[in-house]
């Protein structure tokens, strides 16, 4: 018997471009085939009544899945070394049906502060009408965490860079907590990406993603996505839901079923998230948007090297000019999170960060209405640079106390560097900082 060679290990750059596709096998088309069909034709009727009693896995419906949707998922589950991935309408509705899956009535989750301000509302207003109690704790407050945890806390959350502040989680200590309490930690890694962060290599139960930001790239399509470890024991008393007979499925158990699946292990999660609360809250992906966030995918890398180092020299420019009052990007070396930044984000803490101009509230609109090369919008994680007021946009909605928990600030200005020359954009915030001089 002669030794077969191991597989071989596909780097990063490689599994970006190549994993979840092959050429198509009818035509040979190289790129990804877009499915644009709300359904499939069964084989007959034995294999219809199989898919719909889970004894057979296949496509059903496009709202539960499809084939040019799949591509993404198991492309990022490769990217992110999970055990599978799911894509959404959007980053929102990744988050609520990430929840969803895991809470009752009465359940409680604790989160950072440092939080989008969409996340804010959707956890402290929307979960409230669900009698889900969301408590928001200063994410480097290691008491207040272990304080805010009950018996009946089923989460702990945070975002990787908090949104604006650019704070910088600290994953493994997280971790540890919420794995003494039998608890997932679910982590919003948008701002990051894959390629700076991989959560779950430091811990993380579940990641998030707005595939809106930096996985499109090109702000174009709106899409979430979520990412399962499988690297959680569901079956641990506190989440029934995966343990009890499921009235929606013929009543059996989805841990049974899925939690030690014959090659590909514990996917208990990911599948109950999609053939229940996708199933049921409708909130899927059309192909097209799947087939554009692939084409961003591919190019994720190159797009991060360069709007990391542009960022770099934006912060420390802004640093050193006397009508800033602060900068916060976590690669400057004074800045609080610098620490934990080069241990999660050895390749640059992302290209989002805000500073304050000398002025206050009126100066930074002024300042936002001069710029030239900087678009004025909500939104980050594009090619193209882009800037916001997130005291009267983002994070408009909050209250003056929780934009303060949140680090949000008058004269805070959030800056998403893109990938334009570096020599234009210092140019362009240049001529700003003299245009909006009182």
């Amino acid at each position: 018997m002669t030794n077969r060679p191991a597989p071989r290990k596909f780097g990063f750059d490689t599994r970006m471009v190549h994993a979840g596709h092959v050429p198509d096998s009818t035509t040979g088309a190289r790129a990804v085939p877009i499915y644009q069909t709300t359904s499939y034709v069964f084989d007959n009727a034995d294999q219809a009544a199989q898919l719909f009693e889970l004894k057979q896995y296949g496509n059903i419906y496009t709202r539960i899945s499809n084939p040019t949707t799949a591509v993404l998922e198991e492309r990022l589950a490769s990217l992110e070394g999970a055990t599978g991935g799911l894509v959404v309408a959007s980053g929102m509705a990744a988050q609520f049906i990430t929840f969803m899956t895991l809470l009752s009535p009465g359940d409680e989750i604790v989160a950072s502060s440092h939080l989008y301000g969409g996340t804010v509302t959707q956890l402290k207003v929307t979960f409230q009408k669900l009698s889900i109690k969301v408590t928001l704790v200063d994410p480097h407050d290691d008491k207040a965490w272990e304080q805010a945890i009950t018996k009946k806390t089923r989460a702990l959350y945070g975002e990787t860079i908090g949104n604006p502040r650019g704070s910088i989680l600290d994953l493994e200590k997280l971790a540890a907590l919420a794995d003494a309490h039998k608890i997932p930690l679910i982590v919003d890694n948008t701002f990051a990406t894959p390629y700076l962060c991989r959560p779950m290599e430091y811990g993380a139960t579940i990641v998030l993603y707005s595939a809106t930001k930096f996985i499109g790239g090109h702000g174009t399509s709106i899409g979430g996505l979520i990412v399962d470890g499988g690297n959680f024991n569901w079956a641990n008393g506190k989440f029934p839901d995966f343990t009890t007979p499921d009235p929606a499925y013929s009543n059996f158990v989805h841990w049974e079923k899925w939690g030690n699946y014959p090659g590909a292990g514990n996917i208990a999660y990911i599948i109950k998230v999609r053939l229940h609360y996708l199933r049921d809250f409708g909130a899927c992906m059309s192909p097209f948007n799947a087939f554009l966030l692939l084409q961003g995918l591919e190019t994720l890398s190159l797009r991060l090297e360069r709007q990391v180092a542009n960022t770099q020299r934006i912060a420390e420019f802004l640093a050193a000019h006397e009508e800033v009052e602060w900068v916060n990007y976590p690669g400057l070396p004074d800045n609080p999170y610098h620490q934990l930044a080069k241990k999660y984000l050895p390749k640059g803490p992302g290209s989002i960060f805000t500073f304050g101009v000398k002025g206050g509230l009126a100066r930074a609109q002024k300042f936002i209405e001069s710029v030239t090369l900087f678009s004025f919008l909500a939104n980050v994680g594009d090619s193209k640079s882009l800037i916001v007021h997130p005291a009267t946009v983002t994070h408009g909605q909050l209250s003056e106390a929780e934009q303060r928990l949140a680090g949000v600030k008058p004269e805070q200005i959030r800056l998403s560097v893109g990938t334009e020359d570096i020599d234009d954009l210092l140019w362009d915030l240049a001529q700003a900082f003299a245009k909006s001089r009182v």
